[in-house]
C-alpha cells in the first residue's frame, strides 16, 4: 500500500473468509511477472461488528467510502 510497484501485467486475487463469528480474514495473492520473481501473498484480519457496513478502503480511484465513515473525535 505504500509504494509496492505493480505493472500492467499484475493481477491480484482476493479471498474473503469468515472463520468465526465477528472475524473477517482477507487473503490477497499478487502475481506480477514483470516486477517479481514469483507470486506473493498476504493476509489481513478484521473484526466484524453488528449493525455496521463493510467498507472497501483499498481502491482510491473513484473512492466513495469516506462519506460513510464517522469523523475522528
Amino acid at each position: 500500500m505504500t509504494g509496492t510497484p505493480m505493472s500492467d501485467a499484475a493481477t491480484v486475487t482476493e479471498r474473503f473468509r469468515r472463520p468465526s463469528y465477528g472475524r473477517l480474514e482477507i487473503e490477497a495473492t499478487v502475481n506480477d511477472p514483470k516486477n517479481y520473481t514469483r507470486p506473493w501473498k498476504f493476509t489481513m484480519f478484521d473484526k466484524l461488528e453488528l449493525d455496521t457496513e463493510l467498507i472497501d478502503e483499498v481502491c482510491l480511484e473513484n473512492e466513495n467510502s469516506s462519506k460513510h465513515m464517522k469523523a475522528a473525535q
